[in-house]
This record gives structure tokens, sequence and C-alpha cells, in this order.
């Protein structure tokens, strides 16, 4: 099992603390079945800086202590980037990963909403041959209450992960229902953990792929965990005709 969100690599946002809670997490994500993990700090993101040649050195350093202690997991280099206007212009400089040095990046919007600039920045990303990967989008408060917004980034393109936590309620209903939603309608292609630590940010991974396959069958399983490892093999991810959110309209408060 692959999972592309995780932010294990420590000191660096907040994810992992420590080394020793790297190492944590690293023992947790082979107890889930995960084989290799993604290391995606922030960027961008408060005070959170972490770019290309800091995250590389940092994959490097710890893919050395998980041979040092026989721990069989493989970390990638990766970046969870907060959209901003100089994304690409970085990009250029040589600051900003993608995901495991493929075509993918991931990009992140504010909780509460999506920039206006959203359509503009994304058109700029896949000018320069990259596929925006919107992460976690069931949990952006704009997203949920007019998902037409993330049907028009999906069918011009863009691409979505989803939180395994979102999957199996861990968030909440009403994010767990949205994540249902974008499922059911085609609008998400990846899931992954997001995990931050192993007690209140674990990964869940295994727990979501079996919610998964009992409400939508194998071959939802199946479509998710290909497209993950078609990220690390910068392939050609499986994507289905997206649609639109139907939800049937309040009548004084009512349904």
């Amino acid at each position: 099992m692959i999972d592309l969100h995780c932010h294990i690599l420590p000191k660096l946002d907040d994810g992992a603390q420590s080394l020793e809670d790297a190492l944590a997490m690293a023992e947790k994500a082979v107890e889930e079945g995960i084989t290799t993990i993604v290391a995606t700090p922030h960027h961008q993101n408060g005070n959170y800086e972490n770019t290309k040649l800091d995250i590389m050195n940092e994959v490097i350093g710890l893919n050395r202590l998980l041979e040092k202690y026989h721990i069989d997991l493989e970390v990638l280099p990766g970046q969870e980037c907060r959209l901003y206007g100089e994304l690409m212009e970085d990009y250029y400089k040589g600051e900003i990963l993608t995901l495991a040095n493929s075509n993918y990046i991931f990009v992140e919007f504010p909780s509460g909403y999506v920039p206006r600039f959203a359509k503009q920045m994304f058109y700029e990303i896949q000018l320069s041959g990259l596929i925006p990967v919107i992460v976690h989008p069931e949990r952006n408060q704009q997203l949920m209450e007019e998902p037409e917004r993330l049907y028009e980034f999906v069918k011009n393109g863009a691409l979505t992960q989803v939180t395994a936590g979102s999957v199996v309620g861990k968030f909440g209903k009403k994010i767990k229902s949205f994540t249902e939603e974008m499922m059911g309608a085609n609008l998400t292609h990846f899931i992954a953990s997001d995990a931050h630590n192993i007690t209140s940010r674990n990964y869940h991974m295994t727990e979501a792929y079996d919610t998964i396959q009992q409400e939508y069958g194998e071959g939802m399983v199946y479509f998710y965990k290909e497209n993950a490892q078609l990220v690390i093999e910068n392939g050609h991810v499986m994507t289905e005709i997206p649609e639109k959110i139907q939800r049937r309209k309040k009548i004084f408060g009512l349904f």
C-alpha cells in the first residue's frame, strides 16, 4: 500500500516533532501495510517554508535511519503547497517538489475558502506540464457548500485526494458525507492518510479501504490503490467522467 500524503519528516512542520516520532510513525505505517510513503511537509502554510533541497536532504536522512533500524518502509520526497501566486515562479527556481519527482503536484486550499485565482493558477500549472492534485477538498468549507466549484476543477483536469480519516468519519459526519458524495460523483482519485502522528492524526488507511470495499466494491479499492502506484511511476492515472453532485434543495429549512 502506498501513502501519497504524510507528515513523517521530523521537525519540519506540525507532523513528527522528533526522530523518535518519525520512527514511531514509520513503525505504525508498516503495521498498516504501507510499504511506501511520500513525505509531504507543508510549504507556504503559516510559518512553514520547506523547499525542495531541504526536503530531499531530510528524506535521505530518514531513509538511512529506517534502514539502520530495519524498518521496511521507503520514503519518497514530496511537498504540500498552499496555493499562492508565485507557485510556478518558485517551481522554476527549483524550490517546489512534485510527488516523488513525478508530474503530479499537491496543492492545498485554505480550510475556509477557495482562492479566487485558483482556476488561473491551475491553468498555469497544467500549461507547464504538471497535474495539480487538490488535497483534502472534502475538508474545505466553501467546496462543501458549493460542490460545483470542485466539479469545474476536476472537469478542467485537476485531480483530488481525500483523507482516509474522512472516509471513516474521523472528521465528523458532514465531512464523511461530502467524501461519499465526491466518490460517488467521480470527483476524487486518491486516498491518502495525511498522517501527522500516531495519536490524534493517524493513518486509518486500512480502515478506509475496508470501508470503501464494503460500500463500493473491490473495483474502487483497486482504482485508488492503482492510482497511487501510477503516481510513483509517473504514469497516467485512471479517471472517470466527473459528475455534478446533486442535492435536494431545502424548503423552509427542511428537505
